[in-house]
């Protein structure tokens, strides 16, 4: 089955401030002896969302008022420090499909890419403005228009950029190496007979 085209995201929307924040901070290494990603979406931002008692800080991620939030907000340099694929694995597993900030770090990034989840940069007056607009209706629809390179909120737009490559990929649904790889694996496998390799 072809994946699908992510032309754009739409959802309610979430607001977690800060720069530099890390994939350490994203998910703690504690939390990765996993032999598969699923259940890791509970522990996203996990030190930052509980004290050491396991007690909740009040994190905005926890607010009632944004559960369900399906866009996530946020500074520069998002997704820095170590290249664990874990740290968009959890936040794909927490129900995030797309984030917008000011920069990211560049592996990070890709595995977002690689998951389907746009990422897309904004200035940090326009993620203030839409940050302003979630704060006073948390239900308030965004639309991040991965095509156009646009996100849309009530009646106010502004622009956004995303690396040509990704963007391309997105809106192809090219944007899985491995699960286009294994679509092909019968016209692979055909291309290797052809050429006089045996059937493994």
């Amino acid at each position: 089955m072809a994946l699908a085209k992510i032309t754009q995201v739409s959802g309610t929307a979430v607001h977690v401030t800060g720069s530099d924040i890390d994939t350490d901070r994203i998910i703690p290494a504690r939390f990765m002896k996993c032999v598969t990603f699923d259940g890791l979406g509970e522990f996203a931002f996990y030190d930052v969302r509980f004290d050491k008692d396991g007690k909740p800080t009040g994190h905005p991620l926890d607010e009632p008022r944004f559960k369900g939030a399906s866009i996530l907000l946020s500074g520069t340099n998002f997704g820095c420090g170590s290249s664990r694929e874990h740290a968009p694995q959890a936040l794909y597993r927490f129900g995030f499909r797309a984030v917008i900030a000011q920069s990211f770090a560049e592996i990070f990034f890709g595995n977002c890419t690689t998951l389907g989840i746009p990422c897309v940069i904004a200035t940090a007056e326009d993620i203030a403005k839409l940050a302003a607009a979630v704060d006073a209706d948390p239900k308030l629809e965004v639309v991040v228009d991965v095509a156009n390179k646009q996100v849309r909120f009530g009646s106010e737009s502004f622009a956004v950029t995303i690396a040509n490559t990704a963007h391309d990929a997105l809106v192809s649904g090219k944007w899985d190496p491995i699960g286009e790889l294994l679509e092909a694996k019968d016209a692979i496998q055909g291309r290797m007979e052809a050429l006089g390799f045996a059937k493994a």
